[in-house]
C-alpha cells in the first residue's frame, strides 16, 4: 500500500458563524477540524469513518487540481477535508478516527500504476450522501487512472451484482477516474478485486491490438 502522508491538522474550538455557514456545517456546529493530505480519495474514506466514530459531520472536503505532485504548498496536497461538530471535543474525536483509518487505507500500484478499489463495508453520513444510499451500506470505491479506470469500472460491474451509484469520468481533479458501487459487502468485495485485476491487465498490456 502506498502510505498517505498527512501534512496538516488544526482545529477552531468555536469558528465564526459565517464562516462556518459558508462552508456548509450544520446549524450548531461550530467547532471545524480542518485536515489536508496527499491522496484525496483515501481521504474521502478516512472523513466517512469519522463520522461514524464521533458525532461529527463532513462540512467541506474538496480536490485540488493536478494532484500532490503539484500542490501549490508544502502542506496543501491533494486534498481538504474539513469536520465539524458541536463541541471541540467531539470534533477532535472524529479527527482522531480519520487520522486513525488513513493508516489502513490507500492505493496499491501495479506495473507502475496506482488504483485504489476497496470495499467500505457501512458508509457514514458522508459517503452516504456522495452514492445516494442508506447510512449502512456498502460500497466499492474505486478509482484509477482515467482510462485504466474506466477499462476496470466495466470490469466490476460485470463481475458482482452491484449497482452504479456514481461515476467519477475522467478527468477528474487529480486527473483520475472511477466510481462508487452498492451491493453486499461480497459483491463489492468481488467488484474491488475484478476492479484491481483490470487495472493490472491494462497496466501491464496497455496498447490492445487487434
Amino acid at each position: 500500500m502506498i502510505p498517505v502522508q498527512v501534512l496538516a491538522v488544526r482545529y477552531l474550538a468555536n469558528a465564526s458563524p459565517a464562516l462556518c455557514q459558508a462552508l456548509g456545517a450544520p446549524k450548531g456546529y461550530p467547532a471545524l477540524g480542518l485536515l489536508t493530505t496527499d491522496c484525496d480519495d483515501a481521504t474521502y474514506i478516512a472523513l466517512d469513518a469519522a463520522t461514524k466514530a464521533s458525532e461529527v459531520e463532513v462540512a467541506y472536503a474538496r480536490s485540488f487540481y493536478a494532484g500532490a505532485s503539484n500542490a501549490s504548498t508544502p502542506n496543501a496536497g491533494e486534498v481538504i477535508g474539513i469536520l465539524a461538530a458541536q463541541t471541540p471535543g467531539a470534533v477532535r474525536s472524529g479527527m482522531e478516527a480519520a487520522l486513525s483509518e488513513l493508516h489502513r487505507v490507500g492505493f496499491e500500484e501495479t506495473h507502475k500504476v496506482p488504483y485504489l478499489a476497496h470495499t467500505v463495508s457501512s458508509v457514514g453520513t458522508f459517503l452516504s450522501k456522495e452514492a445516494g444510499v442508506p447510512v449502512g451500506s456498502a460500497l466499492a470505491y474505486l478509482i484509477a487512472p482515467p482510462l485504466e479506470g474506466m477499462y476496470a469500472m466495466d470490469a466490476a460491474m460485470k463481475a458482482a451484482d452491484v449497482k452504479l451509484c456514481k461515476l467519477y469520468a475522467p478527468p477528474s481533479e487529480t486527473n483520475f477516474g472511477g466510481g462508487l458501487l452498492s451491493g453486499t459487502q461480497s459483491a463489492c468485495d468481488a467488484a474491488c478485486a475484478a476492479f484491481a485485476s483490470a487495472v493490472a491487465e491494462a497496466a501491464e498490456r496497455p496498447v490492445e491490438h487487434g
